[in-house]
């Protein structure tokens, strides 16, 4: 029998994670702050909740897909979450709070020291968690093709790959808790940096006269070639940036990677300078588009204006 999945947070990346968990059989209970997801999902086949206490009391396996690490805390650790009305691994099963034994996966991405902090706090009332962050954007979550890093107990992490392969195709156990995280980080450098790289080199094609998708079809057959390039063709074609990943969001990230440096020591000059470009996108207004809109800065910068 298929566990049933609580899945809170239905957001641009979590809406098609809950869709897929709904298409792979298991039953699925959500909440969200926006409602208009919920009901979608709810059309679907799920289940509402009406707090994450609620979603908690109804589940085996409980995800989380929040945009920052107090929306995780609160979630986890505040008033109706779910540490509310577990005790010491004798949690309910009517609502009142997590069944015993709940497998609690957050799939966000926050400071791994903030996860460390809730599993620590969710161990201690019998709730398992894993920290779970992704990678592949909108597509890679409406395509089930996720790359999810994973940190925490190994019997956890075998317990939730089957839930894992509903939502991904690399999914890789890293370590104890926080070590997801701390390879998410990672990975946002690669991203954020490579994004930045592409702005430039298609700001410079552009002002020397280069047809801009000949240039990416060149660019993606020899060495510059990136997953960042393939799948962000379409916005630099189109000169359009609606957000599969936005400005904002990955500029928290970069705020959490910082944050990480000078904890562990170190210097990370390269996303300094791109942490500083994406907050001038914020200042200027642009903090809801895509990623890849970061070429619009640089496109300002070189006295272009933006071709759509």
């Amino acid at each position: 029998m298929a566990q049933t999945i609580g899945f809170i947070g239905l957001g641009i990346m979590g809406r098609p994670m809950a869709k897929n968990l709904l298409k792979a059989g298991h039953p699925v209970v959500v909440h969200s702050r926006s409602q208009g997801p919920v009901d979608e999902l709810v059309g679907a086949g799920a289940k509402r909740a009406s707090s994450a206490k609620e979603v908690a009391g109804q589940v085996d396996v409980l995800i989380t897909m929040l945009p920052n690490s107090p929306e995780v805390e609160l979630v986890a650790l505040g008033s109706d979450g779910i540490i509310e009305g577990a005790s010491n691994g004798e949690g309910v099963s009517n609502g009142e709070g997590a069944k015993k034994g709940l497998l609690y996966l957050d799939m966000s991405t926050i400071s791994p020291l903030v996860s460390q902090k809730v599993g620590k706090a969710l161990a201690a009332k019998g709730v398992r968690m894993l920290d779970a962050p992704v990678s592949g954007g909108e597509k890679g979550a409406i395509d089930a093709a996720l790359s999810i890093m994973v940190g925490g107990e190994k019997a956890d992490f075998d317990a939730a790959l089957p839930i894992f392969q509903a939502l991904g195709k690399t999914i890789t156990h890293l370590g104890p808790l926080g070590a997801g995280g701390f390879t998410k980080l990672a990975n946002q450098i690669i991203v954020a940096v490579n994004l930045t790289a592409l702005g430039e080199a298609l700001t410079l094609a552009r002002k020397a006269g280069l047809d801009r998708a000949l240039t990416l079809k060149a660019l993606g057959g020899g060495l510059a070639a990136s997953k960042c390039l393939e799948q962000k063709t379409p916005n630099y074609v189109a000169g359009t940036y609606n957000p599969g990943f936005k400005i904002d969001l990955h500029f928290k990230d970069l705020g959490l990677i910082m944050e990480s440096s000078r904890a562990l020591g170190v210097p990370l000059p390269c996303t300094a300078v791109v942490q500083e470009l994406f907050n001038a996108l914020r200042v200027k207004g642009k903090g809801g588009l895509d990623h890849s809109g970061v070429i619009t800065l640089l496109e300002e910068l070189a006295g272009m204006p933006n071709p759509s």
